[in-house]
């Protein structure tokens, strides 16, 4: 297995920088000469804080731009496709797979600058730079009447390139899609600097870059979908003596015909985790919680979805609560939200699955990773998008003294179970590093080879974020038994 840089095991040493504060190699000297110091990074106190994601630390980058324009981007481009050195593109460094920090030095691209949005409100649409803040799209168009749906948990900090190099979803993915499906169009620079507009339409080239993480192309402005919200909300909470159950519930209900605009699932662990985090009366006895938002225009319709999935959840042998008021429905909305957070209280480090299965296979997932944890002497907690079958089980652990092997080793065995039952490695989070070496098994062979030739015909070179997502071709990857 190919070693992996891990907050156990930082990048490789950058050089030393030179005591007159000048760039310290010929790649930052250029882009310097090239954009002015005020778009360049390029001490390496600067560059230190460029190897990593939230997950994840890689090697020190040789230089770091800050573009404000696609141009800028080109030009950057260039400059390393010059010096033959690879290029990662950066947003908020949010990702929780590996894929923004460097596999080797070279140059970061980090977008932060890039946030000129606009909104057309008559076309229902926005045009946003790679580094617009998530929740930007939608505070900007609500005055208008719109929303931008997609909301993964980091939205009031992750970025728009970010969101679709990953794919982004969120609680509102399960009935209003993840963040490919509001695209309408997208810029892309691609290795060798030159500016590309590509629309959904013939050979779906967008749907290519969304997902692909920056190996394909660095996406510097999209045009978005916008909606309407829905005019009727309404939350539930219920509560279920066993994990199992609660997936049998979701699974009931959505058989009967509920289509919530959320369902979102919290293991004991993790209700535990955010009561003793915010303390906010969740119930710390039930194994397992489930938040439901039934939403519409239809109020009749929004009231009948909710009473389904409650007649689910009882039948399961659940106990429900209705939310009585907006400000219950928010405060407990704000523990799903207050997951991850709160799971950093009980250890230092955490390792961020992302599974999805199909709904019909969800008790039997949830119940074997619930055995693999109290197998593996870790604490092992569960959460996720469960209508759509995206679970995010995390294990926690502490790097003074527990072995980064053995969590990488029960990671492995959470992504085999996902397999075995017809899943796939990533639903949001992407692949990165962190599940590369899992990707020979979850993806057969004859498949990963267009993906190799796709790779190739897009990047020739491999310069655009080297080692992530497709596994080594000579086979030196591969994840342990």
């Amino acid at each position: 297995m190919t070693p992996r840089k891990t907050a156990l095991s930082p990048g490789s040493p950058a050089p030393k920088p030179r005591s007159n504060g000048k760039p310290d190699n010929a790649l930052a000297a250029e882009l310097t000469r090239l954009l002015g110091p005020q778009k360049v990074l390029s001490n390496l106190s600067e560059r230190l804080n460029y190897r990593y994601d939230a997950i994840q630390f890689g090697a020190t980058p040789l230089a770091v731009v800050l573009p404000e324009s696609t141009a800028d981007v080109v030009t950057a481009v260039r400059a390393a496709r010059a010096a033959g050195v690879p290029i990662v593109g950066r947003g908020a460094a949010s990702g929780l797979s590996g894929g923004a920090a460097p596999a080797l030095p070279g140059l970061v691209i980090s977008f932060t600058r890039m946030t000129r949005l606009a909104i057309f409100p008559e076309r229902r649409e926005a045009r946003a730079q790679a580094g617009v803040v998530t929740l930007a799209v939608t505070e900007k168009a609500r005055p208008f009447g719109l929303i931008y749906p997609p909301d993964p948990a980091s939205f009031r900090t992750s970025t728009i390139g970010g969101n679709l190099g990953e794919n982004a979803g969120g609680p509102l993915c399960f009935k209003y899609g993840v963040s490919g499906d509001y695209v309408k169009a997208l810029e892309f620079v691609d290795a060798d600097g030159e500016v590309h507009e590509l629309t959904r339409d013939a050979y779906d080239l967008a749907g290519l870059l969304i997902g692909s993480e920056g190996t394909l192309g660095l996406i510097t402005e999209a045009t978005l979908r916008l909606t309407p919200p829905p005019q009727y909300t309404r939350t539930l909470m219920a509560s279920f003596p066993e994990v199992g159950a609660c997936a049998e519930a979701v699974s009931a209900a959505i058989a009967a015909g509920a289509v919530p605009g959320k369902l979102e699932f919290m293991d004991r662990a993790c209700t535990n985790a955010v009561e003793d985090y915010l303390h906010l009366g969740l119930p710390r006895e039930a194994e397992a919680v489930l938040l439901v938002d039934t939403d519409g225009d239809d109020l009749e319709t929004v009231e009948e979805e909710r009473a389904l999935v409650e007649a689910a959840c009882l039948a399961a042998g659940g106990t429900v609560r209705r939310a009585a008021s907006d400000a219950e429905s928010a405060a407990l909305w704000q523990a799903r939200r207050s997951v991850s957070p709160a799971l950093g209280r009980i250890r230092p480090q955490r390792m961020n699955e992302d599974i999805v299965v199909p709904r019909s296979a969800l008790p039997d997932v949830v119940r074997e990773i619930r055995a693999l944890g109290d197998a593996s002497g870790f604490h092992v907690v569960q959460f996720g998008h469960i209508g759509d079958g995206n679970l995010h089980p995390n294990i926690l652990f502490d790097p003074r003294r527990e072995s980064a092997e053995a969590v990488h080793d029960l990671a492995h065995r959470i992504a085999l179970v996902a397999i075995r039952y017809g899943g796939v490695l990533s639903g949001e989070h992407g692949i990165g590093t962190m599940k590369r070496p899992f990707m020979r098994e979850a993806v057969d062979p004859v498949t990963l080879a267009a993906l190799w030739d796709v790779k190739r015909a897009l990047d020739p070179a491999g310069a655009l974020n080297p080692g992530k997502v497709l596994p080594d071709e000579t086979g030196s990857d591969h994840a342990r038994p």
